[in-house]
Parts: structure tokens; sequence; C-alpha cells
């Protein structure tokens, strides 16, 4: 069962039309405007913290307590690790290092996830059980490397160059700090109004794979560290499929920005190269909704909606 989504949220926490607004808004890619897109993000940050984990939510709403929500989390993650070694047979302590070290892969700026993080030398064909299984128990959602952004993403998958996501970016929150503790309510207070930034990001992209996958996207994104050419350098977080093929351009771009400045030089790289194949690319923000001849820029909470 997949956590809840930003739009199940709202109606746990009595914000029923709220949804709707971001529904019709999206659909007429119309801003929301300053005070309600202000008060959505206020909603959405607490989604994130608090996470989609049912016990969490419904001990958040009861309580209003993050210490209790944190509680709900950890519970969460000690299930999973006794599921880790029941299930894995002697591959138990090598799924758990897998486990652990998802947070500190994602803190990365290219968020790949390093085998020799878990154990030099470590090769791929070793641990790719591990890493189908940790997926297939919906602990984790990974995101393959497509190495030509086309038409069959799925076709060009290079799973040997992964990122792991956690299924649930609260659970992430909570994994990411000692689990023989209830997280600090400050923490929480900090990321709430973004005063953790070294955090934002890794949480910010962790959710967008959470809200793909709960919408029914298989995880792709694209990577290509070409040394001699630089048009053809370039990585785009995610590359998702349109499901119904009208035409070629049928591949979107999206790209996770949680800063206020930052380029698009990627984009436009996959653009001028790939623009038969790719739709207009979407970036994904912090701010309104906004739309360009270059892209469509999209506040986070509408990431279910593509």
């Amino acid at each position: 069962m997949y956590p809840m989504d930003f739009e199940e949220f709202l109606w746990a926490s009595g914000n029923e039309s709220m949804a709707e607004i971001i529904k019709d808004c999206f659909l007429k890619h119309k801003p929301l405007g300053q005070a309600l897109h202000r008060k959505v993000m206020d909603q959405f940050r607490l989604y994130m913290l608090i996470g989609g984990m049912p016990q969490s939510v419904d001990a958040f709403i009861r309580t209003r307590d993050f210490n209790e929500s944190d509680k709900a989390k950890r519970r969460v993650l000690k299930l999973y690790r006794e599921d880790i070694r029941k299930h894995t047979s002697g591959n138990a302590v090598r799924v758990e290092a897998i486990f652990d070290e998802i947070p500190s892969q994602l803190k990365k700026q290219n968020r790949h996830f390093k085998l020799s993080s878990v154990e030099t030398g470590l090769r791929f064909d070793t641990v790719k059980d591990d890493l189908f299984w940790l997926s297939d128990a919906m602990i984790v959602n990974n995101c393959y490397n497509s190495t030509e952004p086309n038409i069959g993403l799925g076709l060009n998958k290079d799973i040997t160059l992964l990122k792991c996501y956690l299924n649930d970016t609260g659970l992430l929150i909570s994994h990411s700090f000692d689990e023989r503790d209830v997280l600090n309510e400050e923490i929480y207070k900090k990321i709430l109004f973004d005063k953790l930034e070294v955090y934002l990001g890794m949480l910010l992209e962790n959710m967008v794979a959470q809200m793909l996958v709960c919408k029914g996207h298989k995880l792709y994104f694209y990577a290509n560290a070409d040394r001699q050419d630089k048009n053809s350098r370039m990585e785009l977080d995610f590359l998702i499929r349109k499901s119904d093929i009208t035409s070629r351009h049928n591949i979107t771009p999206i790209e996770v920005k949680s800063g206020k400045n930052y380029t698009l030089s990627s984009l436009r790289k996959a653009t001028k190269k790939y623009g038969k194949y790719v739709t207009k690319p979407v970036v994904v923000h912090t701010a309104d909704l906004s739309e360009t001849d270059e892209a469509l820029y999209l506040p986070v909470y509408m990431t279910s909606l593509l």
C-alpha cells in the first residue's frame, strides 16, 4: 500500500476544498496567488514532515504533536527492520546496510546510490536482488538511469546506475536522524520554516519521487557525464512518459529546484538535443505556478497531477 498522498492528507486534516482548488489551477495553468499558495505550501510542508503513513498522520491530527508523529514513524521503521531480518535470509545485514545508507546518499548533490559506501568493492550483481527486494517490499522507490530520453525509457534502462528514495518522506526525516531517540520538535519546526536548507533539496526530490510513484509513474532519470562534449553533458532529475502516446513528444523532463536561484542548463540542452522526443520541461519548485515558452514552473504540491 502506498503512503497517503497529499490530497488524502488534506482530507484527513479537514481541507477538502483546498484539493479541488489546486486541481482547478493546475488544469488551467493558473497560479493560486500569493496568499493561497503560501497557505497550501504550509500544509504541504506539514505533510512532508509527518509523511503519509496512516499511523503518523493519525497521531499528529489527534495530538498536534510532532513527537507523537515521530514515535509512530519510528515504529514503522522498526517494522521495516524486522521484515528485512525476517525475509532476506542470509543477506539481512547487507540489506539493512543499504537501507541505512539511503539518507546520506540522498544528501549528496547527484544522489546516485554508490555501492562502495555500503562496502568497499561491492558490485551491482552482488546486491541487485537486495535492491529489488527493498523495492518489491515497497520500502524504497528505485529510480533508474535511462540512457536515452526517448519513447522507450524502459528499453534504455541502465539498472546499474540508480537513485534510491525512501517510500515516504516523513519516514526519511525520522530515518535521517538517530532512530533511538524521538526527533526533537525544534528540528521539525526548523524544517517547517525552511531553516534547515541543507536538507530541503533531498526532501523535495524524495517527495517528488514519492508523488510520481503514487500516481503510477515508473521512475527514471537521465545522466550523461560526457567529458568531451559539453553539450551532451547533463542530468535530469526525472523523466516521465505520457500514458497515451499521441506523438513522438511523449517524454516530460522534470527538474526539482529547492532554492530561489537556479539554472536550467540541463533542461535547455535536453530540449535542444532530444526535442523530437520531449514535451515542454517541468520545473518543480516551491514557488507558485507560472509558465514561459521554455518551461512549466510547477509548485511541488501539484506534482501528483502530472
